[in-house]
């Protein structure tokens, strides 16, 4: 789920790390598409060598859109994904690796936020299918119209969670995919292609690193690898950091706010569900040609993180330290420090907001810190406790103030609010002047008389504003006059209006805010020293388990933080000799039992029939994790889904105790299912290790190395099972819509990561032999508010592309197609070749050539950009000039038109020169009447020579 509003923090603070895709789209000649050939060089000028997908950015928004129709059934889900990903495929174009990696089991700590999250989905979606029933039958009742009511089932998207059918499903699909397009797509004919499904433990993300931690560690590995990771969370920026390759981007989809969505009952745009009254839609033109498209493609855009540690470089970098700078340990300190700010595993600290600046005032206390610090705040993962104590003493020494500056911003921002929504509600001015300076309508005085003087201006201005004054209560006051305490409504009877949102019990802004904070939020006391520091133990270990998992793996399968809310910073005291290791040989979940942990009652029907008993028997012994109503506390947000979901934490120990009643009555495909799988591995034919797998799957070896001289330096165990891939062998389709696969050339093994000693630790640094990218950042830059050159958009890696321009002939071509009805312009003296033909006219006449067109007149001079004038112009007389010498030359053009169009036959320019020539009117001008031209954009944006 990444870090709410860190990517748009990130992107406004550093601009240049971001740059758009360019893609290119497939063809399509009489009728047929052709497809893209991604073996051709990558339109983005840059060629990367292994793209990497979070699989499950690309199944949500595939099977639940919310920009376009949902798909009809499983298997058109299907097919939009494997859309999806030949899309992704087209623009990045790997020349060595693709790694598809779904959503596995996760560690206990983020179960927690899964828990939540599909809670929340479950109620939302009952409570989406009672509204619109509700407002239906309103609708129907006042005569509305609206589309039949299918008897569709609801799609659950909780069913995309480990262990169920769909997942199950979905990783047959994308084995019989990747088979496919090795058959038949000539961009993967040296590709190597790692899948892993839900059956492999982990979320998609951490396998993806830990797959590139382990074969950095390998001799065989090439330090400049170009890595491209596809994933629309925000902590994947973080994820590519700590991985310290020299070469890391991140593509995602372009986020566009405030588009419009689809109601979800007549499904129409520019409506929410409660207001729709089944009104018929209204067309957009004639028929309807003018309407936009729905579910039109989102673009992609790529976020650099190389370009992202230029800027983090120049902004860490200090100077006069008592230790030797090293940048790459002060990037892992900056990735340290933004967990305060939230992740998937803890929730952030009260004093610390992305919207506030909260990053850039940890890292201004960072650098001052660190001299005093004697060193890093972390190295290879794990944190330095004592010199963390330091940063979080500076964060608590300011909470006072941080929470009265939030207080006072939060009243200006509401006040000003309010202030606009009374503005838009009247359509009246708030003041019309009366009397003497009353405003008349032009034309229309009365007796039509001349305007009179003012009589008493200062006068009559007094009394205008006596007459109009009303009596304002000002917000801090009821209507009686008495004060309103900060944070509190005023008294009813008061005309402004109230807010909406519920008030704030907690009041930080307000003396004695941490007493009322714990007493609130964990119902303690604060002056419960034994409470609080067991909080602050819980998420020091937090920290420190978060920091491991990013660079080393997972520490824990069974830790997690069993709170719903964080301490203060205040708090973060003699932390250096707090607990920061965690059990070792801990195992992960099995499928089915995660979604007992995560999945409510109302998501029971994935679940086996006697495992669903557990959750809706009211005698059930653990009845108690599953509620059908729960409360959520926004916690000082607006937003619901910003909120809180006060839900009990699952006992795990309880929680198998009563599973293993029913593991007998589990069937022999959904004891598969809850089994835990491996990756696999596929090549095509002519890939180099292709005979080597091929020899594998006939014989019967386990555990066999593969040689990474023949894999692009890829090193693992591979060993066989019965359900792999091989040639000559068909390979069924899953969906009934696509074709098998009848001559296969493709084969496929089980592969498993280079192992490594339990203690081993994986070094957080750049590789000796890694060669660095060239400076992307310039000067101007580092400037964060240079207004002189506004931001633009780029396109691909390329700085020197050249952007697209339009000459003069295709300005020209322009106005020869557009509608005649527009208003004339500067260049309508070049008629279009249909005005030969016109009838009543003089014989036309060849065009003549650049060098002796007849310009107006009445050209402006900003129309300079033509160039220099050519010298019969400025043979021409002007407007003051007699009017006989221009009608000379009009007689000497004419009398030449015969030698004009044999030279131009002759040129072969291809190009109808035929004109009319308009009627002098006898005042000096001439022209030809045409269809109007479009005025050229301005000059500095484009390159005329």
């Amino acid at each position: 789920m990444g870090v709410p509003a860190f990517f748009r923090w990130l992107s406004r603070k550093y601009p240049s790390i971001v740059v758009h895709c360019v893609e290119e789209k497939a063809k399509e000649v009489n009728g047929v598409k052709v497809p893209v050939d991604c073996s051709k060089p990558n339109p983005n000028d840059v060629e990367f060598d292994n793209l990497y997908l979070d699989m499950n950015g690309i199944i949500h928004p595939c099977t639940h859109p919310e920009n376009k129709p949902a798909p009809k059934n499983e298997d058109e889900m299907m097919v939009a994904i494997f859309e999806y990903i030949d899309r992704l495929f087209n623009i990045i174009r790997p020349r060595r690796l693709l790694y598809m990696a779904i959503d596995g089991v996760a560690p206990r700590a983020k179960m927690n936020q899964q828990r939540s999250r599909r809670f929340r989905a479950s109620k939302e979606g009952m409570e989406l299918v009672d509204e619109k029933k509700k407002v239906r039958e309103e609708v129907l009742s006042k005569g509305g119209h609206l589309p039949s009511d299918e008897a569709k089932e609801r799609f659950d998207s909780n069913c995309i969670t480990p262990g169920t059918e769909f997942m199950d499903n979905l990783a047959q699909c994308l084995r019989y995919y990747v088979a496919d397009r090795l058959n038949s797509d000539p961009g993967w004919k040296d590709l190597t292609v790692l899948l892993s499904d839900a059956s492999v433990p982990g979320e998609g993300e951490h396998k993806i690193m830990d797959y590139i931690r382990r074969q950095r560690a390998q001799p065989n590995h090439d330090p400049n690898t170009r890595h491209c990771l596809c994933g629309a969370d925000a902590d994947l920026i973080m994820l590519g950091l700590a991985t310290h390759e020299v070469s890391f981007t991140i593509i995602r989809e372009e986020f566009k706010p405030n588009q419009p969505r689809p109601c979800p009952l007549c499904a129409q745009v520019g409506h929410e569900l409660s207001e729709c009254q089944g009104l018929p839609k209204e067309k957009q033109g004639e028929f309807d040609q003018f309407a936009a498209p729905s579910g039109s493609d989102t673009e992609f855009i790529f976020i650099r993180l190389p370009v992202l540690r230029e800027y983090l470089e120049k902004e860490l970098t200090m100077a006069s330290l008592p230790f030797t700078f090293d940048f790459e340990r002060s990037i892992d300190d900056w990735v340290f420090m933004c967990f305060f700010v939230g992740n998937d595993f803890l929730p952030h600290l009260p004093s610390l907001e992305i919207r506030e600046g909260a990053i850039d005032r940890l890292v201004g206390i960072y650098k001052n810190v660190v001299h005093k610090t004697g060193g890093y705040l972390t190295e290879n993962g794990f944190v330095n406790l004592e010199r963390v104590q330091m940063i979080m003493t500076a964060v608590g020494e300011a909470e006072d103030n941080i929470f009265k500056r939030r207080r006072e911003d939060d009243v200006s921002f509401r006040r000003r609010m309010k202030e606009k929504n009374k503005r838009m509600k009247t359509d009246a001015p708030s003041f019309i002047p009366g009397g003497q300076l009353a405003p008349q309508p032009l034309g229309q005085r009365s007796g039509g008389s001349k305007p009179q003087a003012v009589q008493s201006p200062r006068q009559t201005a007094y009394d205008m504003r006596v007459q109009n004054r009303t009596p304002s209560q000002n917000s801090s006051t009821n209507s009686d006059g008495s004060p309103v305490p900060l944070g509190m409504k005023r008294k009813n009877g008061d005309n402004e209006d109230d807010d909406d949102e519920p008030p704030d019990n907690i009041r930080l802004w307000e003396d004695g805010w941490k007493q009322r904070y714990y007493k609130r939020k964990f119902d303690v006391d604060a002056t419960d020293e034994t409470f609080r520091r067991k909080v602050v133990e819980s998420y020091v270990e937090g920290l420190c388990w978060v920091l491991q998992y990013y660079y080393q793996g997972c520490a824990s399968w069974k830790w997690f933080y069993p709170f719903h809310y964080a301490p203060f910073a205040s708090d973060f005291t003699d932390i250096k000799d707090m607990p920061s290791t965690f059990e070792k040989g801990t195992l992960p979940f099995k499928p089915l039992e995660q979604l007992m942990g995560v999945f409510p009652a109302a998501s029971g029907n994935f679940l086996p029939k006697t495992w669903r008993v557990l959750m809706e028997d009211p005698d059930s012994s653990i009845i108690d994790f599953y509620p059908d109503d729960f409360a959520l506390d926004l916690n000082g947000k607006k937003y619901a889904w910003q909120g809180v979901a006060l839900l009990p934490f699952v006992d795990e120990r309880r929680l198998r105790a009563a599973l293993e009643k029913v593991y007998p009555d589990l069937a022999a495909d959904e004891t598969r299912r809850n089994s835990l799988g491996s990756d696999v591995i596929f090549v095509g034919k002519q890939h180099k290790v292709f005979d080597f797998i091929a020899e594998l799957q006939n014989g019967d070896a386990e555990g066999v190395e593969m040689p990474p001289e023949l894999c692009h330096g890829i090193k693992g165990l591979l060993t066989l099972a019965n359900d792999v891939i091989k040639p000559g062998k068909p390979v069924a389709s899953p969906i009934p819509a696509l074709n098998d696969i009848v001559e296969n050339n493709a084969c496929s093994i089980l592969f498993k990561d280079p192992q490594f000693e339990d203690d081993y630790i994986f070094k957080a640094t750049l590789i000796p032999t890694a060669v660095k990218l060239p400076k992307t950042l310039k000067p101007g830059d580092w400037e964060q508010s240079n207004s002189k050159q506004p931001w633009r958009p780029r396109l691909g890696f390329n700085p020197n592309r050249q952007q697209v321009h339009l000459d003069q002939s295709a300005f020209r071509t322009l106005g020869h197609v557009m509608s005649k009805e527009r208003t004339q312009g500067v260049y309508s003296y070049t008629p279009p070749p249909s005005y030969q033909q016109a009838k009543n006219s003089r014989p036309p006449l060849m065009r003549a050539p650049p060098s002796l067109t007849v310009p107006l007149p009445s050209l402006r001079p900003q129309d300079s950009w033509r160039g220099p004038q050519p010298l019969f112009q400025q043979l021409i007389p002007q407007r003051n000039q007699g009017v006989e010498q221009q009608l000379a030359w009009n007689r000497i053009i004419q009398s030449q038109g015969g030698l004009f169009q044999q030279n131009t036959l002759r040129l072969g320019s291809g190009v109808p020169g035929y004109f009319q020539q308009r009627q002098d009117d006898r005042r000096g001008r001439q022209g030809f009447s045409g269809r109007p031209y479009p005025l050229p954009p301005d000059s500095g944006r484009f390159n005329w020579n």
